[in-house]
């Protein structure tokens, strides 16, 4: 029986942040993985075709990355900090000798990344909590590719981006999640499993794609509908979309032309629901809308 191939545990982990001279920071969310179990319960659940080009942000000192080049054809990794990008080439090379060529390192912000040396077709990520929710919808609409994946972020960011129409936590991640696609909760990662150890739990989240909704609204025309409703989530959708299409008298025509109920608020409608509104918008003079109001927002409360 052929022996598991190595993946970094904590000893590993520590001796390359020593070597580097690295703590890792809250500010960019760093929070290594040192149990190669979670790795490749990780990988397993990420459902990895063999033949599959992976994207992973913050690969950080490696850990998921040695396990993604077990379960791909290659994998391109993100990498924000240039301490760590300069040293993941080498402990690929170390550890994976015969995958250097399958391995492709960006050394940028994966929310401003719009090009990379191979198109992906899966998303696998440990994600720093601050940003988790801007990275995955910055990586949907720049590359249609991605066709699955699964991220790893904070348990109760996981809880939201998966939440339905009516539940407490359903909101703007919710929402705009599933323009892209099918969002499921895929397990709970403990914090024993990380150096520095977090204080909450992570949560890992499963994505298929889907074709966004049939409308002829654009997206960033229904993100600024779904913006424009959570921001006053305790509003009416009357009051809330005001601001959006006008005033108070104009949002309730659209509600009522896309059969919203006026009186409904944000938290009850689904991703066909805003598409409807944002294509009864009324048009302003000169084509433009109404004076000030919202178009294609990214708010991601």
């Amino acid at each position: 029986m052929t022996e598991p191939a190595h993946l970094l545990g904590a000893a590993d982990i520590r001796a390359l942040a020593e070597e580097l001279g690295i703590r890792p920071t809250k500010t960019l969310g760093q929070n290594f993985v040192i149990d190669g179990n979670t790795i490749r319960r990780i990988v397993a659940a990420a459902k990895v075709d063999p033949a599959e080009t992976v994207l992973e942000v913050g690969p950080g000192l490696g850990s998921l990355t040695l396990g993604l080049l077990d379960a791909a054809a290659h994998v391109v990794a993100v990498e924000i900090d240039p301490l760590l990008a300069q040293r993941l080439p080498d402990t690929v090379a170390h550890w994976r000798p015969n995958a250097v060529v399958r391995f492709d390192l960006v050394l940028a912000d994966a929310l401003k990344v719009t090009e990379l040396p191979q198109e992906p077709t899966a998303l696998v990520a440990n994600l720093p909590y601050n940003v988790a929710v801007p990275v995955v919808l910055h990586l949907l609409e720049h590359f249609p590719s991605l066709r699955h994946g699964l991220v790893m972020v904070q348990d109760e960011v996981a809880d939201r981006l998966v939440a339905g129409p009516g539940s407490r936590i359903y909101g703007v991640p919710s929402v705009k999640a599933a323009w892209y696609g099918t969002m499921r909760k895929a397990g709970v990662i403990g914090t024993n499993v990380f150096w520095p150890a977090p204080r909450i739990h992570s949560g890992l989240v499963a994505f298929e794609r889907q074709e966004p909704p049939q409308t002829t609204a654009t997206r960033g025309e229904v993100f600024a509908v779904i913006d424009a409703a959570f921001a006053q989530r305790r509003k009416t959708l009357r009051a809330a979309l005001s601001g959006w299409a006008g005033g108070a008298p104009a949002a309730e025509r659209a509600l009522v032309a896309a059969g919203i109920d006026p009186s409904a608020r944000g938290e009850t409608l689904g991703i066909l629901d805003f598409a409807r509104i944002a294509e009864q918008r009324e048009v302003g003079p000169g084509g433009a809308g109404p004076a000030g109001a919202a178009r294609g927002g990214e708010t991601l409360r």
